[in-house]
């Protein structure tokens, strides 16, 4: 892009935003990163000049205000995500602090915000039922109704005053730069010789490789039709499927443990009951039951058709998972001939 347009990001040093943020730059962006704490990511330092950190949170209204003016468009990937907390901690950020960007975004009247939000808004995915954009939504716990009501708002903000939103719902993330969910769960565990899978390992899971989530992002910037929904995810594929991808690449045993789910829900549930004491997250928190025992059928031929998406497979982005955990002194991938 020869005027390099500058865009403005919410959640640049969290999961997402370690492939975001180099892909943007990358396409020709110049890029406002909104972080709390710039210190503990120095890997920023290395994206060089084309990177402007704003240090604050999406709380902050006067603050997201101003780092939006001039920028001609937003992409809003911050949130709290985790299994276990209060209803008021996810409301804060998920909610309220989206509503503050997305009111920036209007009063700089941008040409396209880009609102990241979840495929797990769903809930529970009905029986032998797709799960693409039309499917109904249930959410089942804070995490998602947090993010429910966030989507909710961007598209009335869409259709009561004008604003260019388009929504994405990406499945469960994994890849470089984080250390949790699908990551911990399917790759971090078995490096660790955590190696248990549930009832057969015969649910479905939905893994997302975080670099196709940025390029899903690029493609929505150029191509997504405002107002539009769509998701994002790799091949759907079961537990089993998944250990065995991971064990190959890995170089490890592909023995797994079965454990009954009935006794991880019991787990989870004494687990999470100590953790209202511990105030520490439970390592198998109840609200892992929507995610782990259910059949994730998702569809992304929406975002194929319109935006280009295009997702690498699921062993490729293993591979590339397993490099960067080896980088992090976890785990020693076996090489390759």
């Amino acid at each position: 892009m020869s005027d390099h347009p500058t865009i403005f990001v919410t959640g640049g040093t969290g999961h997402l935003g370690y492939a975001l943020l180099p892909a943007l730059l990358q396409a020709g962006y110049r890029v406002r990163a909104l972080t709390r704490q710039p210190e503990r990511h120095p890997w920023l330092a290395k994206l060089g000049e084309g990177v402007q950190i704003i240090q604050g949170d999406v709380t902050n209204a006067d603050l997201i205000c101003e780092a939006v003016q001039g920028c001609r468009y937003v992409v809003h990937a911050a949130a709290k995500f985790a299994f276990w907390g209060k209803r008021d901690q996810f409301e804060r950020t998920n909610v309220a602090g989206a509503a503050n960007v997305m009111r920036a975004a209007q009063i700089a009247q941008v040409q396209k915000y880009v609102h990241v939000s979840t495929v797990v808004v769903v809930g529970k995915p009905l029986a032998e039922r797709l799960v693409d954009e039309t499917h109904p939504t249930n959410p089942l716990d804070p995490y998602q109704r947090s993010k429910l009501h966030a989507e909710t708002l961007a598209l009335q903000a869409y259709r009561e005053h004008g604003l260019p939103a388009v929504v994405l719902r990406p499945g469960a993330f994994y890849g470089p730069g984080g250390r949790y969910a699908f990551n911990r769960l399917f790759i971090e565990d078995a490096l660790k010789g955590i190696r248990i899978q549930v009832d057969g390992g015969n649910y479905i899971t939905f893994p997302t490789y975080v670099g196709d989530v940025a390029q899903g992002i690029l493609g929505a910037l150029h191509k997504g039709r405002v107002g539009e929904v769509y998701n994002l995810c790799g091949e759907t594929l079961t537990h089993r499927e998944a250990n065995q991808i991971v064990s190959t690449e890995a170089g490890i045993s592909p023995f797994r443990l079965n454990v009954p789910g009935w006794s991880m829900i019991l787990l989870a549930r004494l687990w999470t009951a100590l953790s209202e004491y511990t105030r520490i997250e439970p390592y198998y928190p109840l609200n892992l039951r929507s995610y782990v025992f259910n059949n994730w059928r998702v569809s992304s031929e929406k975002a194929r058709r319109e935006l280009g998406f295009a997702p690498i497979s699921f062993r490729e982005g293993v591979r590339h998972t397993l490099e960067w955990y080896e980088e992090q002194g976890i785990g020693r991938r076996k090489k390759r001939t």
